[in-house]
């Protein structure tokens, strides 16, 4: 089989965003077994006057090189952690304590404890806490390249 200019013009891009994904994979460690008390994972605080908290769980790849990254977030009433965004790599969410107004594509369902939202790539989402005096408590788990 003949390789021509046209089917490398094609196929370089290709490449290159093979190589510019394997790139960003490449900076993130190869998770392993590991257990941590929920007091000793690293926390952050953000929002209007620092209201609301995070806690990193982790961010890396599966031995099959699947990017996978989680962690917990509690918003302060009438808090959201970010403006309305999307991104490539897709998100649950799962809900510990109080409510949340999950919007995915402009439409906005509450989810209170046990309950769970998705965003699928590159899906508009945002989540705001709708309540006035209670915390909302949730799990983010992260799947698929950042970028």
């Amino acid at each position: 089989m003949q390789t021509t200019r046209r089917d490398l013009a094609v196929l370089l891009p290709i490449l290159g965003a093979i190589a510019a994904a394997q790139g960003d994979a490449a900076d993130l460690p190869t998770l392993k077994s590991v257990v941590k008390k929920f007091e000793d994972l690293p926390s952050r605080t953000s929002g209007a006057n620092g209201k609301n908290n995070t806690h990193a769980i982790f961010d890396g790849l599966t031995r099959n090189n699947f990017r996978i990254e989680a962690h917990e977030t509690e918003l302060a009433p009438g808090g959201e952690p970010h403006p309305p965004h999307h991104h490539v790599h897709e998100e649950m969410m799962l809900m510990v304590n109080g409510e949340l107004d999950f919007t995915v594509n402009g439409k906005t369902t509450r989810i209170g404890p046990g309950g769970f939202g998705f965003a699928g790539s590159n899906d508009e989402h945002g989540v705001k806490n709708p309540s006035t005096t209670e915390r909302a408590r949730y799990f983010v788990i992260a799947f698929g390249p950042e970028k």
